[in-house]
């Protein structure tokens, strides 16, 4: 889209620069706008706070009244500037919280962000289910019926975006039927990552805008010039609504796809994944970015699993020749017994007393608390249907020390920084498998770097039957480095 329109030259409307300069390239002083936010949950309040911090007055709603505070935020976001938490910006911050009749009379522009929750079946977490499901869109269309009911009640023209994620047809189906002519509907679905939301707001690849009215959307735009320049792209809602949840899957098949590649190299001699998606993050031009392009753990979080799940709905609901999104489920859970299949054959091998594997890592993603459609959980579950008694453990999340003292097989699933640290302690005499492979080499623990054939340990023939433990990699000072220590894509979804 760097020439500023779709690829295709149709489907889309032109991507304008929210530039709002003075000619050299300072940023004009703007009037504070009133803005409104409905869904105060881990979308909806880092947002409403980001505004806030850009100088808007914004308020908030939650129908349920215990998310309507500024005291703290259960789920762990880093700030705009990196800072380890928002609670002291949102302790300080200007945030107001109302009563939704409050909130239409406060704002001119209402942004919805109201969850379109899956079944706990279709996380992502358990193997995948032979049904298939829409998302469940009743807390979206209450909410919106609600928010349309009050403006029609203040009887002025409001400007709502919806920014939930929804498939394609749910606008038209679900949410128009419930507005009345004084709302002014726009969709506008955000790309952010749990952990990072504030900093993916204030910072994102382009604004994706559905346009319904094109007042509305003008509006939008000269709200969205006040938060940043990156490019405002229009088309159609129901493009909109598909780009959203194509988007997060193409992450999905990425991440299975490198996935693949680190299996490969893994057995093949002489083949080092790093190495080879290495050349492929050059490749800008023809292959994309370098984003997702490290081998590791399957995807997660709250939006691509599901979104995966839905679009599969979708595949059968259309009768579509090939359900992709089915084939990228299977291939992110066949890839994940295989990591079981590692964890399994090194039990074996070292004859450790006792089927019980420690797993370091329940969040879906490094230095955080979110555990949605975690990898790490689908591992466990797949190691408990072969009857592996499995022990987790997350600093993010769990009180005190890691509960592991014995020597046994432990697997890296979240890729922390502190299990990287020289003085993190790992049972000595254990093996730990790392698919990062970031875990530094150490005296007494052989670490197994998934994806790198070479990699000391990792084949069983060389099991001392004395010893029932591999040789260990002579420790230099080369060797003590991870080839994976810069790990700073970790193929964790969302």
């Amino acid at each position: 889209m760097e020439n500023g329109h779709h690829p295709n030259g149709s489907a889309g409307k032109k991507a304008s620069s929210n530039g709002n300069s003075n000619g050299n390239g300072k940023r004009k002083k703007t009037s504070p706008w009133n803005v409104g936010v409905v869904g105060l949950g881990k979308l909806g309040m880092p947002v409403a706070l980001g505004m806030s911090l850009k100088g808007h007055n914004v308020m908030g709603y939650d129908i349920e009244p215990s998310r309507a505070q500024k005291d703290y935020f259960p789920h762990r976001e880093i700030g705009p500037n990196g800072e380890p938490s928002i609670e002291p910006l949102l302790r300080q911050s200007s945030l107001q919280f109302g009563s939704l009749p409050e909130v239409v009379r406060h704002a001119d522009i209402i942004f919805v962000a109201v969850q379109t929750p899956h079944d706990p079946r279709y996380e992502g977490v358990t193997r995948l289910p032979e049904e298939r499901v829409d998302f469940d869109y009743r807390y979206l269309v209450a909410a919106v019926r609600n928010l349309a009911t009050a403006i029609g009640e203040n009887g002025e023209d409001k400007i709502v975006v919806v920014i939930s994620t929804v498939l394609p047809g749910t606008i038209s189906r679900e949410i128009l039927p419930v507005l009345n002519d004084h709302v002014k509907l726009c969709y506008n679905p955000f790309f952010i990552a749990m952990g990072t939301t504030i900093q993916d707001f204030l910072n994102p690849e382009f604004v994706l805008f559905g346009v319904r009215d094109k007042g509305a959307a003008e509006k939008a735009k000269e709200f969205y010039a006040t938060i940043h320049d990156k490019p405002f792209y229009e088309t159609t809602v129901e493009n909109a609504e598909l780009i959203k949840v194509a988007y997060n899957t193409f992450i999905s098949m990425k991440v299975c796809y490198v996935n693949t590649l680190m299996e490969i190299c893994h057995n093949s001699p002489g083949c080092d994944v790093d190495a080879v998606t290495g050349a492929f993050g050059l490749a800008t031009d023809r292959l994309l970015s370098t984003k997702y392009l490290r081998g590791g753990m399957g995807d997660g979080g709250g939006c691509h699993p599901r979104d995966n799940i839905a679009l599969s709905w979708l595949a059968r609901e259309m009768n579509l020749s090939y359900d992709w999104f089915e084939g990228v489920m299977l291939c992110r859970e066949k890839q994940t017994e295989w990591l079981a299949d590692l964890i399994e054959d090194q039990h074996l091998a070292r004859g450790y007393e006792g089927k019980i594997v420690g797993i370091y890592g329940r969040s879906f993603k490094a230095e955080t608390n979110l555990t949605v459609g975690s990898p790490a959980t689908l591992l466990a579950n797949i190691l408990k249907e072969r009857g592996f008694e499995v022990e987790m453990y997350d600093p993010y999340i769990d009180n005190g020390p890691p509960p592991f003292s014995n020597a046994g097989v432990y697997f890296v699933a979240t890729n922390h920084k502190q299990f990287a640290d020289e003085q993190w302690q790992y049972p000595m005499g254990s093996v730990v498998i790392d698919p990062w492979r970031y875990i530094p080499r150490r005296e007494g623990i052989d670490v197994i770097h998934v994806g790198v054939a070479d990699s000391a340990s990792q084949h069983l023939s060389a099991v001392d039957p004395q010893t029932k433990y591999l040789g260990a990699m002579p420790l230099t000072a080369e060797s003590n480095t991870s080839a994976g220590a810069e790990y700073s894509e970790a193929a964790s979804g969302d």
